[in-house]
């Protein structure tokens, strides 16, 4: 399966790496903040920079510690207006050789997710663009936006109306 290549590609080679902390700030350019807006369906990505640190802690395995800030726009959905939102979020990975077997998968873990290295590179635009991915809100809404309750409490209509009153009708 061939991928499309990452929108905020930043790649540093394996080799560059030892346990003396490899330090690097990365910006997405106007393109790659476009792009990504379209991978997330945002309406806008306005800014998205980190602060990346590699360390070796063995030969084969790599600890990636980082910390992002983005600045984004949203479709309300409640509205569907335009929502300005910004999040900033601390993540460590670790990198190493992919296990022969799969493993569990363990949630709620203080320990850093892994991830199996892909050959001799590690690209930490991918890793912060996904965890972006992951702090963005799911259901963004504006903080003025209102359900009117006369939508909430229409009666139902259609083909299920008249199951759910024979339901109701049956716990009575």
């Amino acid at each position: 399966m061939i991928r499309p290549p990452p929108e905020f590609s930043r790649l540093i080679p394996l080799a560059q790496l030892s346990a003396r902390p490899f330090r690097q700030r990365i910006e997405a350019t106007a393109e790659e903040r476009e792009r990504l807006s379209q991978r997330f369906d945002l309406i806008s990505l306005d800014r998205l920079a980190a602060e990346v640190e590699l360390r070796r802690q063995s030969p084969e395995m790599i600890l990636l510690e980082a910390e992002f800030a983005a600045e984004f726009e949203q479709c309300c959905a409640v509205t569907l207006e335009p929502v300005r939102g910004a999040v900033s979020d601390r993540f460590s990975l670790v990198y190493g050789p992919a296990p022969e077997e799969k493993q569990e998968v363990a949630l709620n873990t203080d320990e850093p997710a892994f991830e199996p290295l892909d050959g001799n590179m590690i690209d930490i635009g991918e890793a912060v663009a996904q965890e972006l991915s992951l702090a963005l809100p799911i259901f963004p809404r504006d903080p003025e936006a209102r359900i009117e309750e006369a939508a909430i409490a229409e009666p139902l209509q259609g083909p299920f109306a008249t199951l759910a009153r024979a339901r109701k009708d049956a716990g009575s």
